[in-house]
């Protein structure tokens, strides 16, 4: 999304530069759509802030991110600053410090567990003086931890953009059932309970092959060789195939994509793309996944963490194939009309205009 943003606002002309914490494969797309890269040292929140041993080396990071940043700013000097996610606290706070007003653009689900530190996380972006969420679930876990921030914050649903002309799916659907996985190898996204339902129906009489299509994050290394470990002693053919930019040829190869997250999401974009791409799609009945996934008669909602109700669901979308693929279609049309990415990038410009012509006084959505 902070790719679409760019887009949006380079496309009216505006200089948008945008700083990140380190380089990757995201600064090649970035620097195509026209924008210019810094890379700067900032605090980056995350699982490490909760070992006390990384402490010293975190406050650090924060005291130079704070140098960084205003140097940053003294040297654009910008009319307006985009935060893009919560996870960099220090861009509101010295927005509001240097007199430039901050949009807070919000699309993850603090959800930790912890009110108080979900609270901790939202709270430096008060100093926004407009919020963006991504989605309704989004809206509500920021409503349970900082019912402030909540008031003031604008639903965007997120543009999605999509081959013009997806591949059809196949018919009919010859073995083996091809089914995807994407996003990242760990326990929260649910990619074992997605291995656990293949060998089910495998074991059940279908032939299937399972592609992983993401890697695993520092830290949840050992969760990927236990997932592979598990992949060699299932009997499904599994391929790993690692964190890929492009993502449509992966779609267009498969039958369904598989959405197993077990815990809260923000949303999930990944069902979006299948249904974009003519895929149907079995994903979890919680939170974002539900807001992205319902609502189209393509897709199929379980229960998370139930690799049972997962496998039945593949059961029962294959055994309806012809009736989901004659829907396929009205499926990707409703999907365009709920995430057209020309009406996303100019939502994102009107408040960008907006915030770059307002006032200090904050309106409520």
């Amino acid at each position: 999304m902070l790719l679409e943003s760019v887009r949006g606002l380079r496309e009216v002309g505006c200089r948008v530069v945008v700083a990140l914490p380190s380089t990757g494969p995201l600064v090649v797309e970035l620097e195509r759509a026209g924008a210019e890269i810094e890379i700067i040292t900032m605090l980056v929140t995350g699982k490490h802030l909760l070992r006390p041993r990384r402490w010293p080396a975190t406050a650090r990071r924060a005291l130079l991110g704070l140098r960084s940043i205003r140097r940053l700013i003294r040297r654009i000097r910008p009319e307006v600053i985009y935060v893009s996610t919560t996870a960099i606290p220090q861009w509101p706070l010295l927005a509001r410090h240097q007199g430039i007003r901050s949009i807070s653009h919000i699309h993850e689900v603090a959800g930790s567990g912890n009110r108080w530190l979900d609270r901790l996380l939202y709270l430096p972006h008060l100093a926004s003086q407009r919020t963006l969420v991504s989605s309704r679930a989004s809206l509500e876990t920021m409503r349970r931890a900082l019912p402030a921030l909540a008031r003031r914050s604008e639903i965007v649903r997120n543009g999605i953009a999509s081959p013009p002309h997806p591949a059809p799916p196949r018919e009919p659907l010859e073995p083996p059932l091809r089914i995807l996985h994407m996003g990242r190898l760990s326990p929260r996204k649910g990619p074992d309970l997605a291995l656990e339902a293949a060998s089910l129906i495998q074991q059940e009489g279908k032939r299937v092959q399972l592609t992983m299509l993401g890697t695993a994050e520092a830290g949840d290394e050992w969760f990927e060789d236990q997932l592979r470990s598990q992949a060699a002693g299932s009997g499904v053919d599994v391929d790993f195939a690692g964190l890929q930019r492009d993502i449509w040829p992966h779609l267009a190869r498969a039958d369904i994509l598989l959405a197993p997250s077990r815990f809260d999401e923000p949303f999930g974009n990944s069902a979006v793309e299948a249904v974009l791409a003519l895929r149907p799609v079995i994903a979890s009945d919680s939170s974002g996944l539900r807001e992205a996934a319902g609502g189209y008669r393509t897709t199929r909602l379980v229960p998370a963490g139930d690799a049972r109700a997962i496998a039945d669901a593949l059961v029962d979308v294959t055994d309806s194939w012809s009736s989901i693929v004659r829907s396929l279609r009205d499926s990707r049309n409703e999907a365009l009309r709920r995430h057209d990415p020309e009406g996303y990038r100019a939502t994102i410009n009107r408040a960008c205009g907006a915030e770059s012509r307002g006032s200090w006084e904050s309106t409520p959505s």
